[in-house]
């Protein structure tokens, strides 16, 4: 009797609604969509893009919640602690090439790039953010706690929050980039263990670190945001994205040939899915890419096809559907196959409307100057864009010797904000809002002066050279084709980061490339050299003056010799021979 009322009592509780389980049965609290995106680019080398999106219906910022499902606990609690309302962190390695591989679906600048708004209830910003660093550092095995107040900025106009914001207080934000930083497995590995279904089945399958690193460029990205639930915007939801982009070069991978396949770029095939996902796709862009509409085969038959207007341009993609049964009936792999129908003219490569290149100029180790030339090749439309420059304290700036040229004529910014560097202290923050006519080329000059480090200062490689942190471009493009308006949750992950303002212009954000500049550097086989001649100096004469002054001298009396001798003596006197 007493084992069936137990029975019986864990029945009842295991029916009863529970906290969290009332609206469990109306609606699921968190989703998962994953996808890829597969494009390639008119220099015959292939973009994968990889979104991973965990929404979650719940409030991270009261504190309460404590089951996490799909949501990873580190980065739910991270949130939680240090009111964080906006985090955006990339580790990259290598550079697009904006202008022969076009706009980027999320690009982010070579080495670790981190910013973060705060919330308002945080009283202590810069403590925030050097805690928040620090965790961040751990739980990507990777060196964020180098992020100081040296490399630290707080820019007025250009990182404008990508979810909810009830306000825009620039104070609440930080930013901060180290070109430096050397990606590699040690940072892909604690990034796949976030993933609900780690790297065991779905599209995550096909990260393998060994071709992922055997690549032209690898940028692999955490942005967390807060969303709107629904179309009212009445209650809150909490969206991470993880996402990871790799160009494969068709030249180192031995092929020499431009057709591409699953199986060429990762080594692996599609298998199976997640489980934990509502939704899993793979999209190719098979869209024309001049203007002889040269068309993309593709293999085996697509489950249907998506036509969008994605950064201006109207785009057609092939779509599998790995959720859809029918999918895995023909074979137990998915190997996607990518082939030409006829070879490919790449003479005439499509120039992307807005692009940049940086570089330094001068000679010598005393002066230089830092030159960002921008391009609009709108036939006839001109926009605005707005430059963000951190450049380090050691590269003294002469702000009276900026310029901005375009079509040889002076163009005066419409917006500026200078912060000056203080030595060992912060960087310099150059903010500038320039109109870039149609069809042009903006040239923005500005001298410096290099500093002469403490002997202390010097990294363990100086001539090596020092970076400088990439130029950061904000601006609203004009489209080629209108864009309408679509529903968030219908559209592919790759067109929803950005919130788009109107169909008549789409935001794209741009880096250059880093900059690495010499500074006057001591010779540091110096010190080595005084050492060894010192110490041979010493040795030498303290060694021999020292052993005179201590040596002790004694008189050794004349001895006979022995009986050796004396038979010796006796031979030579019989032989002739003088004695010994």
């Amino acid at each position: 009797g007493g084992m069936a009322a137990a029975v019986l009592l864990l029945l009842l509780l295991a029916t009863a609604p529970g906290p969290g389980r009332a609206d469990a049965g109306q609606e699921r609290r968190d989703t998962l969509r994953e996808e890829l995106l597969l494009s390639p680019l008119p220099t015959g080398d292939v973009a994968a893009t990889f979104q991973f999106r965990t929404r979650w219906d719940a409030d991270l910022q009261r504190g309460s919640v404590s089951h996490y499902r799909l949501f990873p606990k580190a980065l739910g609690r991270l949130v939680a602690a240090l009111g964080v309302r906006e985090l955006h962190l990339a580790l990259t390695q290598g550079f697009w090439r904006t202008r022969y591989w076009g706009q980027p679906p999320l690009q982010a600048p070579a080495g670790a790039e981190l910013w973060v708004w705060f919330q308002p209830t945080v009283t202590d910003v810069d403590k925030a953010w050097k805690e928040l660093s620090n965790i961040l550092s751990g739980i990507f095995c990777a060196s964020l706690n180098f992020i100081d107040s040296t490399n630290t900025v707080i820019p007025t106009a250009s990182f404008k929050p990508l979810g909810l914001a009830n306000g825009t207080d620039h104070h609440l934000l930080r930013y901060a980039v180290l070109p430096r930083e050397v990606v590699c497995t040690e940072n892909l590995t604690p990034w796949k263990k976030l993933l609900p279904c780690g790297s065991k089945a779905g599209l995550a399958v096909l990260l393998k670190a060994e071709r992922l690193f055997h690549s032209s460029y690898h940028s692999q990205a955490v942005h967390i945001r807060p969303v709107c639930r629904d179309a009212s915007c009445l209650v809150v939801s909490w969206e991470l994205r993880q996402t990871l982009t790799v160009v494969f070069d068709f030249f180192s991978s031995g092929q020499g040939k431009k057709d591409w396949s699953l199986f060429k770029m990762f080594s692996r095939t599609l298998t199976d899915t997640c489980p934990l996902a509502s939704q899993s796709k793979v999209y190719v862009d098979i869209s024309p890419k001049n203007k002889e509409k040269e068309l993309l085969e593709v293999s085996p038959h697509p489950t249907s096809v998506h036509e969008a207007v994605v950064q201006g341009d109207k785009k057609t993609y092939a779509v599998y559907d790995l959720l859809s049964p029918s999918l895995f009936n023909t074979s137990r792999s998915l190997n996607v196959q990518l082939k030409w129908k006829r070879p490919q003219d790449s003479s005439e490569m499509p120039v992307p409307t807005l692009h940049a290149q940086r570089y330094v100029g001068g000679y010598g180790l005393q002066t230089g100057e830092i030159c960002t030339l921008i391009y609009n090749t709108h036939p006839y439309r001109a926009f605005p864009v707005i430059l963000l420059e951190t450049v380090p304290w050691y590269l003294r700036l002469y702000v009276h010797t900026l310029t901005i040229i375009t079509k040889g004529k002076e163009n005066k910014p419409s917006y500026i904000h200078y912060q000056p560097a203080q030595d060992r202290r912060r960087p310099h923050l150059l903010e500038m809002l320039i109109q870039l006519p149609a069809n042009s080329v903006t040239k923005i000059t500005i001298q410096f002066e290099r500093a002469l480090l403490k002997w202390t200062e010097y990294p363990p490689d100086p001539n090596h050279g020092f970076y400088v942190g990439s130029s950061v471009l904000s601006a609203l493009v004009p489209s080629v084709t209108a864009m309408k308006d679509m529903d968030v949750e219908q559209s592919p992950l790759f067109t929803s980061l950005f919130p788009s303002s109107d169909g008549s212009s789409y935001f794209v954000r741009l880096y250059t490339e880093p900059l690495l500049v010499n500074l006057p550097t001591p010779d540091f086989s110096m010190p080595y050299n005084v050492i060894c001649l010192t110490c041979t100096v010493v040795a030498v004469c303290y060694g021999s003056f020292y052993n005179l002054l201590t040596r002790t001298f004694h008189v050794e009396e004349p001895s006979r010799g022995g009986l050796a001798k004396r038979l010796a003596n006796v031979i030579r006197k019989f032989r002739g021979v003088p004695p010994l």
